[in-house]
């Protein structure tokens, strides 16, 4: 072989090997983002059937100041139950961040409180919180969610006098 291929064969596995990692969806940032999307929307609408193809199998979620849950079917469970104290419960993502296999989303979420969380009966109070979360994403589904909701501010609004 002519020293002058040499090159060339190193351009096209270069070439080759960027193919394989930038049409992975491992690494398709854009397509992390758009399954995060997706996720909040299941908060928002309810629709927990579509976990499926959003969680991973062994998805496991750290919430602060809650208790971990892990798998699919412990997730459709929080969220409907959430769904149940607060049935018109919405999240809108104000700022997203995403990089390799992460995703950051800065979210305020409102609701009307319906029925017992935390101990507390329904106030039928309107609520607005500001929570972040860290997602990490594997294989093109949710792994692993760290969630930081402004529980104090939520408590606050709920046993505030009137």
């Amino acid at each position: 072989m002519k020293s002058s291929t040499y090159p060339v064969l190193i351009v096209a596995f270069l070439l080759f090997l960027n193919s394989c990692t930038s049409n992975s969806p491992r690494n398709d940032v854009e397509a992390n983002r758009e399954l995060i999307r997706r996720y909040h929307q299941v908060w928002s609408d309810g629709n927990v059937a579509s976990l499926d193809s959003i969680l991973a199998p062994d998805f496991v979620n750290h919430f602060l100041g809650a208790v971990d849950y892990k798998g699919v079917e412990a997730g459709k469970k929080f969220i409907d139950s959430h769904r149940t104290s607060f049935p018109d419960w919405k999240e809108e993502i104000v700022d997203m961040i995403a990089e390799n296999d992460k995703v950051v989303t800065r979210y305020k979420s409102t609701g009307t409180h319906r029925g017992t969380f935390n101990g507390l009966d329904s106030t039928g109070r309107k609520v607005m919180i500001s929570e972040t979360s860290v997602y990490r994403i594997a294989n093109g589904k949710v792994a692993e969610q760290w969630g930081f909701p402004d529980v104090m501010s939520l408590d606050n609004q709920l046993r505030a006098k009137k």
